[in-house]
């Protein structure tokens, strides 16, 4: 088994995409995309900017045209925002020669993980913990139907979730050839 083309993170906001994403990109020898901020960076504003400024509809057009460009981008890990699974037509952009991989984790970990952070339009509320429970009990079933390898982050370091995605997409990786002529080896 190969390499897929390009491997797409999908999940909700907490379960690790960027962090987990540009550990496995290094690991995989691919390069690391993150829509979230490649969107920021082309607007020069920041995600809760554009909430404000063109609501949720008017970012959810910017990630659609963002993935619909990455789509053809080969040899990285693309880390999604959480809610570019919401548009139908974002689906095959996410698929197109990619393995899909959910980032699962629970409500109480979310909580834990973005507590603290402000740049999260929709958790900016009295109940942060009520609106991430609507948004699993929406997203989930999208994210699954989406997904080749659901893995669990829960009271997981990155580096374990990452080996754990190396053996999953392929056990015979740059790292794994490396291992291999460090035993002295002379096989691939």
């Amino acid at each position: 088994m190969s390499l897929p083309k390009r491997v797409v993170l999908v999940g909700p906001m907490g379960a690790g995409k960027s962090t987990i994403g540009r550990m496995l990109a290094k690991e995989l020898g691919y390069r690391f995309l993150d829509s979230d901020r490649i969107i920021e960076q082309r607007c020069g504003a920041n995600i809760p900017w554009i909430f404000d400024v063109e609501g949720e509809a008017g970012f959810r057009q910017r990630e659609t045209a963002m993935l619909g460009e990455l789509a053809n981008e080969e040899h990285t890990v693309l880390a999604t925002g959480g809610g570019a699974v919401m548009r139908p037509e974002n689906h095959p952009l996410l698929k197109k020669d990619a393995m899909v991989i959910y980032l699962k984790t629970s409500i109480e970990q979310q909580v834990e993980r973005t507590r603290k952070d402000r740049n999260r339009p929709l958790l900016q509320n009295d109940d942060p913990e009520a609106v991430l429970r609507n948004l699993f009990s929406i997203r989930d079933p999208l994210y699954s139907g989406l997904a080749d390898i659901i893995m669990y982050t829960d009271r997981k370091s990155p580096r374990l979730v990452v080996r754990q995605l190396v053996n999953r997409l392929n056990p015979r990786t740059p790292r794994h050839k490396r291992q291999i002529r460090k035993e002295g080896r002379n096989h691939v």
